[in-house]
């Protein structure tokens, strides 16, 4: 299982390939105090206190999405092997924005990344701004904006087919997680959403920007929420504006 260097310490990568209602594929990483460095026998706690310690979520927020990932997933002990999951169409989704739909006859999700769906994403992107660096000063950056993610899912989903209610709204949920916590302004524009550069960096190579730190302790259910409703409203009028469009043509 893939790690990452965090400030000079190792994070074990706990992929919630979707976690649930809201947490969907958080690329989840624990501290160097997990008990478990080998992706078994990982708690519902570990999880839930490696979410909070690696990217500042509130703790009620964390332990709703560890514990009802676990209900889900009949995890009733509270402990499990972290590729379990991966279970395909339990929390687990096609439409990945990043992976592979599961093969037909396979129980769980390919842990593959694939890069060119990573690049597909980037190319999605339309905003862009100069924003402040975490070494200091500006930096002028592409951001993947609201709108920018509802037209990665619009796309995922007619290459793939669609999902269902429950897994959409999973599916909305990890960007709209990653959004709350890495999502900036421009200084110059109207842009706002989140650096092309950590994106990528985070989804395709598993790993956390260079130089980042957890500095918000509040995102939680409000933020993740308004979100995950602005996606779905943008991809609904998206949607409305394609059909628009092909009846006019």
């Amino acid at each position: 299982m893939p790690r990452t260097e965090h400030d000079g310490q190792s994070w074990i990568y706990v992929r919630l390939s979707s976690v649930l209602m809201i947490a969907l594929r958080l690329e989840l990483t624990g501290p160097a105090s997990f008990r478990s460095r080998s992706g078994k026998s990982v708690t519902a706690s570990e999880i839930a206190k490696g979410l909070q310690d690696c990217y500042g979520l509130a703790a009620p927020f964390t332990w709703f999405l560890s514990y009802t990932t676990f209900v889900v997933l009949k995890k009733f002990s509270f402990k499990m092997d972290l590729f379990e999951v991966g279970k395909h169409n339990v929390v687990e989704h096609n439409a990945s924005l990043v992976h592979a739909d599961t093969p037909e006859g396979q129980t769980h999700a390919p842990i593959e990344i694939d890069q060119s769906l990573v690049e597909a994403l980037g190319n999605d992107a339309t905003a862009e701004g100069e924003i402040d660096d975490v070494g200091g000063g500006t930096i002028r950056q592409k951001l993947l904006s609201i709108e920018d993610v509802a037209r990665a899912r619009i796309r995922r989903e007619a290459e793939t087919g669609p999902v269902d209610a429950l897994h959409a709204q999973i599916a909305r949920g990890e960007m709209a997680i990653i959004m709350a916590v890495w999502g900036t302004k421009a200084k110059d524009s109207d842009a706002s959403g989140i650096r092309v550069d950590w994106i990528k960096r985070w989804l395709g190579e598993e790993r956390l920007p260079d130089g980042w730190k957890p500095t918000k302790d509040s995102v939680g259910f409000v933020a993740t929420r308004t979100n995950n409703k602005a996606i779905a409203a943008a991809m609904t009028e998206l949607k409305a504006k394609a059909a628009e469009a092909a009846k006019n043509d």
